[in-house]
This record gives C-alpha cells, structure tokens and sequence, in this order.
C-alpha cells in the first residue's frame, strides 16, 4: 500500500543516494504567473527516476538481491536500476527499446548493468523483460507501475512542500504515470488544496485517454521524440492515482516541446530533454488554466542527446518565429533581390539563406521564385515583414509559408 509513511521512509532512505534538487523561480516564463521549476534534470542520473529505482531496491530482501533485477526502460530508469544496483552490489539486466538515445545507452552501461536492446517502443522491451524475468527468476522492478518506486518519486512532493509550502499548483509530465502519482498523492494528502496538473505528449497521450474514458486504454502506437514518455499504456496502479488526485492532464504537440528546450536553454539556462520539457511546454502555451498563481513546473529530466539537440533547437526556432521562411514569385530581372533585401533589413531581420529557381509551367516565362531564411524576433515580426513586401506589391506564395 501508499502511504505517506511510506514515502517518508524513502525521504530517510534516499538522502545518502540522491541529492536534493533546487527549486529556482523562473521569472522570465509568465507574466500570469509565478513559475518555478524543479529541477530533476539536475538529478543524479540526470532524472528523477533515481529516486523510484533506489528505494524499490532498498526493499528487497536479500535473498532477492542475490537472484538480481531485471527492469526494462527507454533509459532514464534504466540509469536509476543501474546505478542502484550497483550501489547495493545487485546484478542488474536492462531492456531498453532501440529508439532510446545512445547516451542514454551508454550512461547505463557505465552504471555496470547488463543492457539488452529491443527493437520498438518501451512496451517492446517490457514484454522481452517480463520473459526474461519468467525464465530467471530475477526480481523485476517496475519503472512506474509498482507502489515502492511510486514512493520514491513521492519525495519529490516532500522536498516541494518544504522549499514552497504556499504553492497553489503543480504541473508533472506523465508518461507511465509514476512520477505525478508520487507526487499528486503525497501532495494532496498534506495539502490538498493544491492543485496537480498533469502532462502528455499528443503522439502519447494514454493516461489523458484512460482518465477521459474512465477505463484504462492502451493506444495502436506512439510518437513523440519526448522518449521518456513514449509510453503506449500506463499503468493500473498509476491509473487509479492519476484518476484520484490529479486535478487535470492536458497534451502538448512535439513542436510546443521543443519550444520550451529552447526557451528553458535560452532564457533559464537549463538543459531539459523532452519528456521533462512537456510541464513548461504547457505554461508557456496556455495549457494550464492558473492566473497570478505561484506554480510548479517538474523538469523531469535532462537526458537529452545530442545528436539530436539541433533538430529539437530548430524546430524550437520555427515553432516561435525566430526562424522564418518565405517565398516571393517575381519576374527575374536585375535588382529584385537587392530590393527585397532591403526591405527585410530595415526592419531589422536577418536573411540566413536564399535560394533562387526558374519560374515552372504555370509562371511567367520571365518568372523565378525566390526562397528566403530569416533570422525574426518572433511571429509579429515576420508579419510585419510580410506587409511591407505586400505594400511594394510583391506577390507572396502563402502555401510556402512558415
């Protein structure tokens, strides 16, 4: 059973393993509200799932250590099974999906476990890991579906209530549901007039669909490049949680996500991988139904790797309107281009790349299209550009635009 006993057992246990994260006031996110981030990014392992993993494995018996664990993870658990095993001398066997980044492989590997790539998704790798279990006899620990790691990641509610006791609200990613169930039920069992938000990639959004359909439901397939989340079904357990004390779960598009990387990088030099990005993703695009609230957002974790940082960056660019493009169709003759550049640099953007091609079919046979790149400050800008072209009567082809 959770109890708050419980999770105040592993607040004792894990002092020794864990650190303590900081909570810091974020004042550059919202003019509505007060915004503060927990940073578990920072975590070690560089994610919360630490916490869920060490005081699991801190319960077992020894006769269990002695057979070892085994655990499945698209990585960030797996680093938090790895590095508790090793810990506490524990063999340790990890399945881990093959669409999980390579640091995060490599970072488990470190810890001293055994890792086993499974082709597809984390449910891919649990399935392989529950035969693996049933052929060794290995204790399995679960990465969200277990009352012990739920525990674990309750901590976390207790290090918020003491760093920011007159909080009013909470906002968590969810992918399997272990961490906002922590963290939701040590919440309202001490409080519960704070109000706990929960968050969900759309490409992933199966515990939104359990708790609007009021059944546990497993989605065809998922997609998000927030791969700590990328989770297909959540758990029965976590499910009961989430439907009892969750106020709200809302879903954020894989391009609100990486807006938020990009923001948190920019403005609050913080360093958050996708899955721990989805909490600021959702404050910074309205999300969240507070005003003039002192809110909670959970970076989660910071595993983000780095082959793929400057896609997320870029799109992050797009998706805010630092970046935009355009294509103008004019006739191709001498001074067009000069003109155009003109234009767009009085108003103070920056042209990044330009591509010229011959007019098609359909075109003038004097004709040619212009592709431009711009560095703007954002969407207004862009649209103030775009009047000006207008206004000197250039013809704008809408369907090229970002």
């Amino acid at each position: 059973m959770l109890t708050l006993d419980n999770v105040y057992r592993a607040h004792h246990r894990l002092k020794k393993v864990i650190r303590k994260t900081d909570l810091i006031y974020a004042h550059t996110l919202s003019s509505d509200n007060d915004i503060y981030l927990k940073t578990e990014n920072l975590q070690v392992t560089g994610s919360f799932k630490v916490r869920g993993a060490s005081y699991k494995i801190s319960c077992l018996t020894d006769e269990e250590k002695q057979k070892g664990v085994i655990a499945c993870s698209a990585g960030n658990h797996a680093q938090g099974v790895a590095l508790a095993c090793k810990v506490n001398g524990v063999k340790s066997k990890i399945f881990i999906p093959s669409i999980a980044p390579i640091s995060k492989v490599e970072a488990t590997k470190a810890y001293g476990a055994e890792v086993v790539l499974v082709d597809g998704i984390y449910d891919d790798a649990y399935q392989a890991a529950l035969v693996e279990v049933e052929k060794t006899g290995a204790v399995f620990v679960h990465p969200f579906n277990d009352e012990d790691v739920i525990a674990g990641q309750g901590t976390i509610g207790l290090e918020l209530l003491e760093d920011l006791p007159n909080m009013d609200a909470v906002v968590v990613p969810i992918g399997g549901g272990g961490l906002i169930a922590g963290v939701a039920f040590t919440l309202k069992q001490l409080n519960p007039d704070i109000r706990v938000y929960g968050v969900q990639a759309c490409g992933a959004s199966a515990m939104l669909e359990s708790v609007y359909k009021c059944r546990l439901t497993s989605l065809p397939s998922v997609s998000t490049f927030a791969d700590g989340i990328a989770v297909r079904e959540p758990g029965d357990i976590t499910y009961d949680y989430c439907a009892k004390y969750v106020d709200k779960i809302v879903s954020v598009t894989d391009d609100e996500t990486a807006t938020a990387i990009l923001t948190l990088m920019e403005n609050e030099k913080v360093v958050a991988e996708g899955a721990g990005a989805v909490s600021v993703a959702a404050m910074l695009f309205g999300k969240i139904p507070e005003k003039n609230s002192k809110v909670v957002c959970l970076v989660s974790g910071g595993n983000i790797d780095v082959t793929i940082l400057s896609r997320v960056i870029h799109r992050g660019l797009l998706t805010s309107g630092r970046i935009s493009d355009l294509t103008i169709e004019l006739l191709d003759k001498p001074g067009q281009l000069k003109e155009i550049s003109t234009i767009i640099a009085d108003l103070g953007a920056n042209v990044i790349k330009v591509n010229h091609e011959r007019g098609g079919q359909n075109t003038d046979i004097n004709g040619c299209y212009i592709n431009l790149s711009m560095e703007t400050r954002n969407h207004a800008h862009f649209d103030e550009i775009k009047e000006a072209l207008l206004a000197r009567n250039y013809h704008l082809l809408e369907n090229y635009m970002c």
